[in-house]
């Protein structure tokens, strides 16, 4: 098979989405409860404002869900335990060798690392049911890996991350080789950069060890945004340097060095549980369109609408609150997936 990822420029048929259910993204008490529903909501209409979004409901929650999501958006009744779709779903891929053929990548699973708190024998499923539903062909993996750790610009590269598919947790017998031989073979891509690590929280308990999708994208080949922290009060103010440079020095598939634009993060450095992880990088691109996340500041939430449509010419960026998302340990990109549409 000649399987390749297409960027997430390239148009898409539509988004998928996982409606939250029983489990550690719900929080603990109602008020958490009620604004994570809300939040996931918010992010699938905003999205069905541009493409088609189609939502997996577990039977417990297709009652809440049917009254909180418009009739535009379709809903597939059926087992999960976790609503990260960009982690435990599929990763579509296509063949251009065969016109009209969408493959999806069926990763293995494990919760991020196995953690303790983590459920993942429903959703480990789901990758399997959207790829029988889609009509797509099943690419099955041995890897661990989500789709949150990866990033692709469609010609080759792929943002990788040393504490994610080389975690021991995840992959205890991978090396680089193997891994770079599987994403080959996989998404087609045949330059890694390998980014040593990535924002501090997400180290902690709930954190993915380093997902590339709240650092940097790819937002046409050669073009790449970076997440950037200006306060030096902030750990990430030194991680953002560090990439900076790392990615100052790489070059992608073609050959071509970078040209990165920096996309500066909130004010906000703290919450209850200590240093955010607050990333505009963290995202959805869409039809003619960004869903870009917003924490609550307007200037610094208008600064990045401005840097994302600059990025993405010709799409109108929407910004939704997402501090209730990443309060789950996660944004916008975290909670959805796009299906490419393939060419005919």
């Amino acid at each position: 098979m000649n399987w390749h990822m297409p960027s997430e420029t390239d148009p898409h048929e539509r988004t998928w989405m996982a409606f939250p259910c029983e489990g550690p993204a719900l929080g603990s008490d109602a008020a958490s409860r009620e604004l994570t529903y809300a939040s996931w909501a918010a992010v699938a209409h905003a999205t069905a404002e541009f493409e088609p979004v189609s939502m997996l409901v577990d039977p417990t929650e297709i009652d809440r869900a049917r009254r909180m999501l418009d009739s535009e958006i379709e809903l597939f009744e059926t087992p999960i335990d976790e609503c990260w779709m960009r982690d435990h779903g599929p990763t579509f891929v296509v063949d251009d060798h065969r016109p009209g053929t969408l493959g999806a990548v069926d990763w293995v699973f494990n919760g991020w690392g196995a953690h303790s708190w983590a459920q993942w024998e429903k959703s480990g499923k789901n990758a399997r049911f959207i790829a029988e539903v889609t009509g797509a062909e099943l690419v099955s993996s041995m890897m661990v890996n989500e789709g949150g750790g990866i990033h692709v610009d469609g010609e080759g590269t792929v943002l990788l991350t040393e504490t994610v598919q080389l975690d021991p947790r995840r992959n205890p017998y991978a090396d680089r080789e193997r891994i770079e031989a599987e994403i080959a073979r996989t998404l087609g891509a045949t330059k890694a950069i390998w980014v040593p690590r990535g924002l501090t929280r997400d180290y902690e308990d709930y954190g993915t060890n380093g997902h590339v999708d709240i650092v940097a994208t790819i937002t046409a080949p050669g073009k790449l945004l970076l997440h950037s922290q200006r306060n030096p009060e902030h750990p990430d103010h030194q991680v953002s340097r560090d990439l900076h440079t790392l990615f100052s020095n790489a070059t992608d598939a073609a050959g071509r060095h970078f040209e990165i634009t920096e996309l500066p993060a909130p004010d906000t450095l703290r919450d209850s549980e200590g240093f955010v992880d607050y990333s505009y990088i963290n995202h959805l691109v869409v039809n003619d369109g960004i869903i870009a996340c917003g924490f609550g500041e307007k200037e610094s939430d208008a600064r990045a609408r401005e840097i994302l449509e600059a990025a993405y010419p010709g799409r109108r960026a929407v910004t939704i609150d997402a501090r209730a998302i990443f309060d789950d340990g996660g944004g916008i990109h975290c909670i959805t997936q796009q299906q490419p549409k393939v060419k005919r």
